[in-house]
């Protein structure tokens, strides 16, 4: 096996037959192949695994080298006998044997000619057999034939170019093979074909029977692959004409389809359906729902459009179309649920109650939009939760302080990349009911810019008469929100839009009054903080007095939220001395409250001293509630000019200046020198001086303090007025009265001075809180210099 040996190269049997004629031994060894069918004059490789096979090959080829190669019946049998053998095999010849890196022998052959089995000698060592050589029917050369030959080479060349796996060297091989015999073998031999189709082949004796199969053969695999060319073809256009992501994505979709995961998209889209079937909506969303639902079936799950299809539908499924809560027409316990909840406010509780009960008497009734205006810490937003308890709806509230985007309110198109529905559907889809009680929280803090006017988008929410058919821009579809009851609450109606302002039923929550905060504080506030801080009622007692003077000399404001605070900081310092066992009594004196809070910060024996002429006291409204305001004014010699300070704004000017016009031309009834007028100049200030002031209110203390200057009478004390003038003497009624009345009375004024139309507003405060207080009506202004002069 170590001596070299020519390697013979691929020859014709033809070429062969010109030179000695092999002489084949009359018993000859046998070697089974599994899985290859030689035929003559081919030369191919093989590996020889099985021990028999091995001892074959090296027997043979240490005599003869000619050896019987013969297929097996079924590959898959691994120690062959007899009966699983074809009887036609090829006798061949071994060239050179190979010992392979991994311990096999690998042999490489050639057939020379066809034989069959006349009979089997022996299995062992090896098969042996004897045989009968089989010779090929002569053709004659006519033109059938040749013309069957050249389709055999153009057709072997047509498939070596249409398979990418066979070397373009196969085709120069074809041209060169002249014998026709050999080349119809070479072109079977290589046939991608099965075993039992290459074996019938070869047990054809007439070579134009062979050349005909292979021709059938050949013709087959053309087609499979131009099939196939033709498929790979059109999948690269496609992929050309889209994105490299696509073209995984579509691999993925066909992965998928594989692993059966297209049920999952099925389910996912029946599931849809379903849900949908559960639904109360309206004709016109179902129909809608189901062509999205279509499109979505349709469309390719790898798609970026197919992620927004489905949160589309996934949100018309979520919301409550036609879901309403069930109304507690129950008034009793309605009101029993807002006194509980707020103190006060009984303007706001009969117009709930009156709601309910039209509710209860005519079954179906277009909800009140309603807003709430007042200053801070009066509970305007936790009365939409008081209300929603006693209505029995859910509570859903929206802030609206710094909006600007319009699509908060309407929502984005869904051609927006992260399009999502506006804030009022969100809400509903958060509430999963259509009638709940939607607070609007600072409607008057609502921007406006480029992005749009979210004040004119709310317009369509709060008008009863076009909110039963909502648009949002990413639903696509009318929403019917004329059963919610909007709450809107605002600390001033300046700021909110004309329109806006038409569509609500305004309601004013004033600021407390001192008794009032102590009511509140006995009731709710403590009882909070005592839980918030983890103490008992043992642990600490508060008294109406102690009370009373935290809200006087530590806080000055309309609502409680500032004393809510407070009393925090006292409960935080009883919480220490309990927590570290310091012995103290639970009943809380006006010198504990000193240690806890400090010095007081607000004193109201300022206002009770004696001013000079020229002074008075006006009371101003804010959107934080009614205040005290001092109008200061100071003669000088001059020529009668008149100077504001105290960062006045352009109406509180022009109520001095009319003042001054007025004192001037009634000079001589008001006791006035028009000698002085002439000579002295006017400064009036306001104090503080940082804080911006406007409005009208402060007429008719302008006049009182310019009147007190020049006639030199001092201006009552413990008196507090407010009131609009006119160049004719008239004093004109101004709001937020029960706020300066509160303010008035925590400043320790005895008297107020205001004009009579303004009488109806004290009417409607609770005579409780305003003993004490003496009240002067007034028609025109010299009726105010009457009662505000001391003589």
């Amino acid at each position: 096996m170590e001596e070299d040996i020519e390697f013979m190269p691929l020859i014709t049997l033809e070429e062969e037959g010109d030179g000695k004629k092999d002489v084949f031994a009359d018993v000859i060894p046998v070697l089974p192949l599994r899985n290859t069918v030689l035929f003559p004059g081919v030369v191919i490789p093989i590996t020889v695994g099985r021990d028999k096979s091995i001892k074959a090959v090296r027997d043979a080829y240490a005599a003869d080298r000619f050896i019987g190669v013969i297929a097996q019946l079924d590959s898959n049998v691994e120690e062959p006998e007899f009966k699983d053998l074809h009887k036609v095999g090829t006798m061949a010849k071994i060239l050179k044997m190979l010992k392979m890196p991994d311990g096999s022998t690998t042999a490489i052959i050639q057939g020379k000619v066809r034989f069959s089995i006349r009979e089997f000698i022996a299995s062992d060592p090896y098969f042996k057999a004897t045989i009968d050589v089989l010779s090929d029917i002569p053709y004659l050369e006519d033109k059938q034939f040749e013309a069957m030959v050249s389709s055999l080479k153009e057709m072997a060349g047509n498939i070596i170019k249409l398979s990418p796996n066979i070397p373009t060297e196969a085709s120069i091989m074809l041209r060169n093979i002249d014998s026709p015999g050999f080349l119809i073998n070479f072109i079977a031999n290589n046939l991608s074909i099965e075993l039992k189709e290459k074996q019938k082949v070869l047990e054809l004796n007439d070579l134009k029977e062979r050349a005909q199969a292979v021709l059938v053969q050949l013709e087959s695999e053309i087609q499979v692959l131009e099939l196939k060319n033709k498929i790979q073809s059109k999948v690269r256009s496609d992929i050309e004409k889209q994105q490299k992501d696509y073209f995984l994505q579509q691999q993925l979709k066909t992965i998928q389809e594989e692993l059966g995961s297209s049920d999952s998209i099925e389910k996912e889209i029946q599931n849809l359906r379903d849900r949908a079937a559960k639904k109360k909506w309206t004709k016109p969303v179902a129909e809608h729902f189901e062509k999205e639902v279509s499109k979505l079936q349709r469309m390719n799950p790898a798609a970026a459009e197919h992620g927004v299809i489905l949160n589309y539908l996934e949100l018309l499924l979520d919301l409550p179309w036609g879901v309403y809560t069930k109304d507690k027409f129950d008034l009793k316990r309605a009101k029993k649920i807002l006194e509980q909840d707020h103190y006060g406010l009984e303007k706001v509780k009969d117009r709930i109650l009156e709601y309910l009960a039209v509710l209860k008497l005519k079954g179906d009734l277009k909800s009140p939009i309603l807003c709430f205006v007042g200053p801070p810490g009066v509970g305007k937003t936790s009365l939409g939760k008081s209300i929603g308890k006693a209505l029995n709806r859910k509570y859903v509230r929206m802030s609206l302080g710094g909006l600007h985007d319009e699509a908060e309110i309407r929502g984005h198109r869904k051609t927006y990349i992260g399009a999502m529905p506006g804030r009022i559907i969100q809400s509903l889809k958060k509430a999963q009911t259509s009638n709940p009680v939607f607070v609007l929280d600072e409607i008057d803090k609502v921007g406006a810019d480029f992005r749009g006017d979210p004040s004119s988008a709310l317009l369509e929410v709060l008008d009863p008469e076009q909110n039963n058919s909502f648009y949002d821009q990413y639903v696509e579809l009318e929403y019917d929100l004329s059963k919610v009851l909007f709450i809107a609450t605002a600390n001033s109606l300046a700021t909110i839009q004309p329109a806006l302002r038409d569509r609500m039923e305004i309601i004013d929550i004033s600021g407390y009054s001192v008794e009032e905060k102590i009511q509140i504080a006995e009731r709710h506030l403590i009882p909070k903080q005592l839980e918030a801080h983890g103490l008992k009622n043992k642990h600490v007692h508060f008294s109406k007095p102690v009370i009373q003077k935290i809200i006087e000399d530590y806080t000055r404001e309309s609502g409680v939220r500032d004393l809510d605070r407070k009393l925090a900081g006292v409960m935080r310092s009883i919480a220490k001395d309990v927590a570290l066992n310091e012995r103290r009594s639970a009943e809380l004196s006006l010198d504990d409250i000193k240690r806890i809070l400090g010095i007081k910060r607000f004193d109201a024996e300022m206002y009770q001293e004696e001013n000079p002429p020229g002074v008075a006291i006006g009371l101003a409204w804010t959107y934080v509630g009614g205040e005290i305001l001092y109008v200061e004014t100071l003669l000088s010699k001059g020529k009668g000019n008149l100077k504001l300070t105290g960062n006045l704004g352009d109406v509180m000017k022009e109520s001095a200046s009319t003042a001054l016009t007025f004192i001037k031309s009634h000079a001589d009834k008001i006791g006035i020198k028009q000698d002085d007028l002439d000579k002295k100049d006017i400064h009036i200030h306001v104090p503080e001086g940082a804080i911006p002031k406007d409005g009208p209110s402060a007429g008719v203390t302008m006049l009182s303090a310019i009147a007190s200057a020049f006639s030199g009478r001092k201006v009552k004390k413990f008196l507090a007025m407010t009131g609009e003038i006119t160049l004719r003497g008239k004093v004109l009624p101004v709001g937020g009265i029960k706020e300066k009345i509160l303010a008035a009375k925590r400043a320790g004024m005895k008297e107020i001075l205001l004009c009579r139309m303004n009488e109806k507003d004290i009417s409607e405060i609770n005579p409780e809180f305003i003993k004490g207080i003496v009240f002067h009506y007034v028609d025109d202004m010299m009726q105010v210099l009457e009662i505000a002069l001391v003589k």
